[in-house]
């Protein structure tokens, strides 16, 4: 990753939690210089402030007002934007891009409190904090095309990036794979429990339903085959997979679940913008 991602600026994180926190140490990882970016965080966690500290990054509890950000990187959760964004209008400059990774808060939402500027909406997943997310993201008409490459490189330290064409696709991004982490957790929650309901241990079946799903995502990431071919894999005609499949493929089974799961979770984004 280039030293020189922000010229016009440095890069100021606001939110230094799982996820700010996440990202950072991915830009330190990939090469971002720690002089080039600033924490804007009350109250960072002792772990949090050792990595800020053995970087050379700079923290601050409030944005500085002579301060203008190259990227203004907004981390922190959706029902408290509202009380940051007035806080931090000074950073934005006439070079600025704006990036926030909160669920539900609009770009008009946005420039209500900081004016126009160029701005991202983007969403990142909680695997970003191992590396292993994915994140979609929407950029306004006024970013450029050197601050697109810029955010990108950004957000990829955790994954792959979509862009996507319509700002409310970040509604069902959001959805999808921004939710998506705790109902892969739910479903081996539930496996473990069929597992201890047919006689094995819990702490068996636990670890039995968590490598299976760790193992198949980790075949999933590797193979070049889709998940409906893989599935096919393991499924031989008239075995054990397919009489389980023959119940969670049931017309009114996990498919219309999901259906139902996805869409109240974007309706809930969809509530958070206000």
């Amino acid at each position: 990753m280039s030293s020189g991602l922000s010229s016009s600026g440095p890069i100021v994180l606001v939110g230094a939690g799982n996820m700010g926190g996440a990202m950072l140490s991915g830009w330190l990882k990939n090469g971002v210089p720690g002089a080039s970016v600033v924490v804007v965080d009350p109250g960072p966690s002792a772990q949090m402030m050792a990595t800020i500290s053995e970087a050379g990054a700079r923290h601050v509890t409030a944005v500085p007002a002579d301060l203008k950000a190259g990227v203004l990187f907004l981390a922190v959760k959706p029902q408290v934007m509202e009380t940051v964004l007035p806080l931090v209008t000074s950073a934005v400059g006439d070079e600025t891009v704006v990036v926030s990774v909160a669920a539900g808060k609009t770009l008009g939402f946005l420039e209500a409190h900081l004016g126009e500027a160029a701005m991202v909406r983007a969403m990142p997943n909680t695997p970003a904090m191992v590396g292993r997310g994915i994140t979609g993201a929407f950029a306004n008409a006024r970013v450029s095309d050197v601050q697109r490459d810029v955010v990108h490189s950004l957000l990829q330290v955790s994954g792959p990036v979509e862009w996507v064409p319509e700002e409310s696709d970040i509604d069902a991004v959001t959805a999808l794979s921004g939710s998506g982490p705790a109902y892969v957790f739910y479903l081996v929650e539930c496996m473990a429990e069929a597992g201890r309901k047919l006689g094995l241990r819990a702490d068996l079946a636990m670890r039995l339903a968590r490598e299976t799903v760790a193992g198949a995502g980790e075949l999933l990431h590797q193979s070049p085959d889709d998940a409906s071919r893989l599935r096919q894999n393991v499924t031989s005609p008239g075995g054990t997979t397919a009489a389980a499949l023959s119940v969670l493929m049931a017309e009114d089974a996990m498919q219309p679940l999901f259906d139902a799961a996805l869409a109240a979770a974007r309706k809930r984004a969809q509530e958070l913008a206000g």
